[in-house]
């Protein structure tokens, strides 16, 4: 398989992206995602939201929403249109609330509109809280608020303290550090919200993988591979009983619709294909149980994005293993050299550097909403928050196929 360089093109359209983040309970599971549009002008810095709200409305039509809400409720960052009800509210099976900026806060219909979508049902949270006067008067009509974890510790405090005496919940967003992450419970946040809230961990530099995992590795390894091993595969499937298992009920699940039930292992690795069994071995690692679905879904959208982003499945490899290793407290170099990957994958997930290691770059910047980082990749922003959206719905889908062969 031969790679194809990145192409690079001008940008002919306003350099608009949606960005969707967890917003977790303190043990990080997941309780709903925040969705919202960031546009970027010309020296890349961010633009009004007022500026571009037409943009944004016709954004978010484009989204689909159940996908990328999946089992969760939505929180939706509101423009004129969707507060004022001349754009309809998008529906999704978990519901889609409203988020309300400080420059909608001040309308002056504001709390007529509010009441309006509060005896709907409609979840509403106030963003970007600080305790002015006009977002102090709305506390009654919204369930949510959320404040800045970056906050100097006492202020931090006391805006937590205000909105939850105003009968909020309080949702800590720009929990981008342990330290804010920390410093957001201590305050009194029920909810966080930001990058590393799907429990990243620090890394275990003595960590020792199970036999379990290793088998799992290996199969990766096999996987990270130009040539496709289909012999070499089959027989590391069929060494490991749990894995044997989980291809054998995958492929005799629903999702595959064959019509006569599949027994032979080796047959149902030849019906999976390479990424579902990348996808099934990573479902194995993690569990993939319903609890841990988001979990797998967010390991499985870096995945896919960077598949995206590179033209290849090396990419899909380099973003699930880099994933991994995140996931399970494993040191990347340890990663590197029990998988055994190719020097440009090692290059790629070591150190970032090479086609694969500036795709990497750039969807780890984006997961870490670093626009000067991802500015850094040389990469078009709005193709990587695209390829990432895009792969959300995909990972999705193969999470759930994943947990239901669990």
């Amino acid at each position: 398989m031969t790679a194809q360089p990145i192409e690079r093109h001008p940008r002919v359209r306003p350099n608009l992206s949606i960005q969707r983040q967890p917003v977790v309970h303190p043990d990080r599971s997941v309780f709903a995602y925040a969705v919202r549009a960031l546009a970027l002008g010309p020296d890349g810095g961010p633009v009004s939201d007022a500026t571009v709200e037409h943009l944004v409305d016709a954004a978010y039509r484009m989204l689909d929403i159940p996908a990328v809400a999946g089992e969760r409720p939505l929180l939706l960052r509101a423009t004129s249109r969707l507060l004022s009800g001349a754009e309809p509210l998008p529906e999704s099976p978990h519901g889609v609330g409203l988020e309300i900026g400080r420059g909608l806060a001040g309308r002056e219909d504001v709390r007529h509109l509010l009441d309006r979508h509060h005896q709907a049902d409609v979840r509403l949270a106030l963003v970007d809280y600080v305790g002015e006067r006009v977002q102090d008067v709305l506390l009654p009509y919204v369930q949510f608020v959320k404040v800045d974890a970056g906050l100097p510790q006492d202020v931090l405090t006391r805006l937590v303290q205000r909105a939850s005496d105003g009968g909020a919940v309080v949702i800590a967003e720009r929990a981008t550090t342990r330290e804010r992450i920390g410093a957001a419970l201590e305050a009194g946040a029920e909810l966080l919200q930001g990058p590393l809230v799907l429990r990243r961990p620090e890394i275990d530099q003595h960590r020792e993988l199970g036999v379990g995992e290793i088998q799992c590795l290996e199969l990766l390894r096999l996987l990270s591979r130009e040539s496709f091993d289909q012999p070499a595969i089959i027989k590391l499937v069929e060494s490991d009983p749990a894995l044997s298992m989980r291809v054998l009920h995958l492929v005799n699940s629903s999702a595959f619709g064959v019509r006569h039930k599949v027994d032979s292992v080796r047959q149902a690795v030849i019906m999976v294909g390479p990424r579902q069994l990348g996808a099934l071995a990573t479902a194995s690692l993690v569990g993939a149980q319903p609890a841990t679905v988001d979990s797998l879904w967010f390991l499985l959208t870096r995945a896919h994005a960077c598949a995206t982003l590179a033209g290849d499945e090396v990419g899909y490899t380099v973003g699930l293993l880099s994933a991994v290793a995140s996931y399970l407290r494993v040191p990347v170099e340890a990663m590197v050299a029990r998988t055994g990957v190719s020097a440009d994958l090692a290059e790629a997930l070591v150190h970032q550097r090479g086609r694969l290691g500036t795709v990497l770059a750039a969807v780890l910047a984006h997961e870490e909403n670093d626009p000067a980082a991802l500015a850094s990749t040389g990469l078009d922003d709005y193709e990587v928050a695209h390829a990432y959206l895009d792969a959300v719905p995909l990972a999705l889908g193969l999470a759930m196929q994943m947990a239901s062969a669990a």
